[in-house]
């Protein structure tokens, strides 16, 4: 999952990247709605947590140009206001969410990752492929039962391919969904990152490397 986090002030702006990317998602931030459009123009998003009160172009006009772009970005839209009024007129410009401020990240968590499943088709959240089950709520994988100590781009990696369900995940799709923006499609990052979670995994080996085009999921299915 990406996600892009516009918000001015900008110790609240990282305390909130760096909690979503704790939890294996790829984040960008902006702090003003003009940085914010140019990385929308530039990038896809599946969820942009937007404050509504921003320097340059308001949280409100941006909410409004992801709507009439028609962007599959899915918005949150954070606000100090609080009364039922500012809820309702936030909503009613096109957001998908509305959180009020101050607010448990926990609640912003779960709130992100309930919008970025609205984004993809509907599946269940715990993802089973074989013997390899992927918590998509906790954030967790587990393979035969034992619990898999993944990193945060490892957990992001095994989920981006276990919801291709068998399909192929090219290098740029990765570095797209689960490395933040800069990040050279030459890079060995996807490289580095499969080979440990592949040790992890362990034998038989479950990701199968596609030369020239990417990697996938390759299981027997546990019969019903």
């Amino acid at each position: 999952m990406r996600v892009l986090v516009v918000e001015d002030e900008e110790f609240l702006a990282e305390m909130i990247a760096e909690g979503l990317r704790a939890a294996a998602i790829a984040v960008d931030v902006a702090h003003d709605g003009l940085a914010a459009k140019r990385m929308l123009q530039l990038g896809e998003y599946d969820v942009a947590v937007l404050d509504r009160d921003l320097p340059g172009l308001r949280g409100d006009d941006v909410c409004r140009w992801i709507i009439d772009e028609r962007l599959l970005t899915r918005v949150l839209m954070l606000t100090a206001a609080t009364s039922i009024q500012d809820r309702v007129g936030g909503l009613a410009l096109g957001a998908d969410d509305y959180l009020s401020k101050p607010f448990a990240h926990q609640e912003l968590l779960a709130r992100v990752l309930a919008l970025g499943r609205r984004v993809h088709p509907a599946q269940p959240p715990t993802l089973r492929r074989g013997d390899v089950s992927v918590d998509t709520v906790a954030r967790s994988a587990a393979r035969a039962g034992r619990q898999l100590q993944l990193s945060p781009k490892e957990f992001a990696v095994l989920e981006a391919l276990a919801r291709a369900d068998g399909g192929v995940v090219s290098n740029e799709d990765l570095i797209e969904q689960v490395w933040e923006s800069g990040t050279s499609y030459d890079t060995n990052a996807v490289r580095i990152t499969m080979s440990k979670l592949r040790k992890k995994l362990g034998e038989p080996a479950v990701i199968e490397t596609v030369p020239a085009v990417g990697y996938r999921m390759v299981v027997d299915e546990e019969p019903s």
